[in-house]
């Protein structure tokens, strides 16, 4: 007899603490507030994340129709270093360090220096003003580049990014200044007169008698039939883009987020005032 009033007693327990835990049950669950606070951290993260993969998909799109469509394939400049040209220079262009003229030089130290290894591009023009031949530092190596250096008299080139300055008139006659920006690659280039400058060793001719385009102190020197050409097209604060087979090069200007903010920019500045950003896109 004591079984049954012992069940009856806990079905009345439970009848009356039903309404005291129904609350509780019923109400949405809640997260700890330790977890609470990382969860939106993580989700901005990976959003953020996404934004700047798809800026950056962006950016190389733009580069390559650019790319493309001025054929620079079918003069031997290889897009990645095109890429990484047209990176720096907006990011150049977004922190100040180049004018508003918009021409880019390139050299590709991969390439032999029997191969003509300079491209000067008008961006505005979509345009290829010069691909010629430009010689690397003596103790950089014979045909090829293979070693460089940010040291005063090792003779060898730099790599990197860099801005053209002045010109003077000196021994090669018309030079040009340069101005390194990547720290620990180039930044003793005015201090080691790495000036952009003519020079007969640096012609079709001396390949034919050398079996190599002759080599500088450092300096990239171009034809001596082209250079006062070459020279006044990029004078004024212009990007040139240094690129070698180096693993352990890093630019600050290699950013493709803040360059595509930088093209995103530009694009804007030219929309007139009655079109709306809706439109523009």
């Amino acid at each position: 007899m004591r079984k049954p009033r012992f069940r009856y007693i806990r079905r009345r327990l439970a009848k009356g603490m039903l309404p005291l835990f129904a609350p509780l049950a019923l109400a949405p669950l809640t997260t700890p507030i330790g977890s609470a606070s990382s969860k939106p951290t993580n989700d901005t993260k990976r959003t953020k994340a996404k934004i700047a993969d798809l800026k950056v998909m962006k950016f190389n799109q733009v580069a390559y129709n650019l790319y493309s469509n001025m054929e620079l394939q079918n003069t031997g400049l290889r897009f990645e270093v095109f890429e990484k040209a047209l990176t720096g220079y907006y990011n150049m262009k977004r922190n100040g360090k180049v004018s508003d003229k918009p021409v880019i030089t390139v050299i590709d130290f991969t390439k032999s220096s029997n191969q003509k290894r300079l491209w000067v591009i008008d961006l505005d023009k979509k345009e290829l003003l010069f691909n010629t031949y430009v010689s690397h530092g003596r103790n950089s190596g014979e045909e090829f580049a293979e070693h460089f250096s940010n040291t005063n008299e090792s003779f060898m080139s730099s790599i990197g990014f860099y801005v053209t300055e002045n010109t003077y008139y000196g021994k090669h006659g018309l030079s040009l200044k340069l101005n390194g920006l990547d720290e620990g690659y180039n930044t003793n280039a005015m201090d080691r007169s790495i000036v952009m400058h003519g020079a007969e060793y640096a012609t079709e001719e001396f390949i034919k008698q050398a079996g190599r385009l002759g080599r500088s102190l450092g300096c990239p020197a171009v034809p001596i039939e082209e250079h006062e050409d070459i020279i006044k097209a990029v004078v004024g604060g212009t990007a040139i883009y240094a690129h070698a087979a180096h693993d352990a090069y890093t630019s600050q200007y290699l950013d493709h987020v803040s360059a595509m903010a930088e093209l995103l920019s530009e694009n804007q500045k030219d929309v007139p005032p009655s079109v709306t950003p809706e439109a523009a896109t």
